[in-house]
C-alpha cells in the first residue's frame, strides 16, 4: 500500500470520527445575538452632484436577534439558513422642509430595517477537538429592508424597493459543553446594499406649534451596511 492511500485511509478515518463527536444530531439550530460595527445610509444616491451623492450619515454598533439552522450532508460538509432584523435609527439634522416661505433644517431619527436571509455552505476542519469545531463557509443572502425616518406624527411609506444579493464569508467556531448543546462564536464578511424610495403619509404636519411642509414627491434612499459582524450564539443539536 502507498504512503498517498494510507494518509488518505487515516483522513477519512478521522474525519468520520470528528463528525460523530459533532453532537448527536446533523440538525442545529442556534438562537444569535448579531453585532454589526458599522452602517452608512445615503440620502441623494441619484444625485448629480457627486459631494451630495457620497454625503452619508452613520450608525454604528448595531445589535440586532438573529436565527441559524445547520444540516450536516457529511462528515466534512454543512448547509445553513440565516434570518435576521437589523433595526437602528439616530437623531440626525437630515431634514429640509419649508415653514411658509422660510426654508429650515429639522433634526429627525432616521436609520434603516433590514432582513438578511442568508443561506451558507460550510466546511468542517478535520483538526477540529472534543470541544472546539472549526467551520469555514461562504454563501448568498437576501437583503430585504426599508428606511426609516421619524418626524413628530409623520410617517413614511415605500414606494419603490431594490432589494439586493449579496456574496457572504464565514469562519465559525462552536465549544461543545454538551453532546447536543455549545456556544458559538462567528465573524462575518458581508455588505448588504439596497436602494428604497419612500413618500411621506401626509405633506403636512404640526412641530411646536407651526406648520410644516414637506415634499410630496418620493425620495430615494441607500442603505451600505459595510462594518464587520460579529456573533455570539447557543445552539442546539437535535
Amino acid at each position: 500500500m502507498s504512503k498517498i492511500s494510507l494518509f488518505i485511509i487515516i483522513f477519512n478515518l478521522s474525519s468520520i470520527g470528528l463528525f460523530a463527536q459533532f453532537g448527536s444530531g446533523k440538525l442545529g439550530i442556534s438562537l444569535n445575538a448579531v453585532y454589526t460595527t458599522s452602517a452608512e445610509v445615503f440620502l441623494n444616491p441619484n444625485s448629480s452632484d457627486l459631494e451630495a451623492r457620497n454625503r452619508s450619515f452613520l450608525l454604528e454598533d448595531i445589535w440586532n436577534p438573529g436565527i441559524d439552522i445547520r444540516y450536516r450532508f457529511s462528515s466534512e460538509f454543512i448547509l445553513g439558513l440565516n434570518v435576521e432584523y437589523i433595526e437602528k435609527t439616530a437623531n440626525q439634522p437630515n431634514l429640509t422642509a419649508f415653514i411658509g416661505n422660510q426654508v429650515y433644517v429639522f433634526e429627525v431619527e432616521d436609520g434603516f430595517q433590514t432582513i438578511p436571509i442568508e443561506l451558507t455552505a460550510y466546511y468542517f476542519f478535520p483538526f477540529s477537538t472534543d470541544h472546539f469545531k472549526f467551520l469555514m463557509g461562504a454563501g448568498l443572502g437576501y437583503y430585504y429592508g426599508q428606511f426609516i425616518r421619524k418626524f413628530s406624527d409623520v410617517g413614511l411609506e415605500v414606494t419603490q424597493r431594490k432589494s439586493s444579493l449579496g456574496i457572504l464569508v464565514a469562519t465559525s467556531m462552536d465549544y461543545m459543553i454538551l453532546d447536543n448543546l455549545s456556544a458559538r462564536f462567528e465573524m462575518k464578511f458581508r455588505n448588504p446594499q439596497y436602494n428604497v424610495s419612500s413618500k411621506y403619509t401626509k405633506t403636512e404636519v404640526e412641530y411646536q406649534g407651526n406648520t410644516v411642509q414637506l415634499t410630496e414627491n418620493p425620495f430615494e434612499t441607500k442603505v451600505d451596511i459595510n462594518g464587520l459582524t460579529f456573533v455570539l450564539g447557543v445552539v442546539v443539536q437535535i
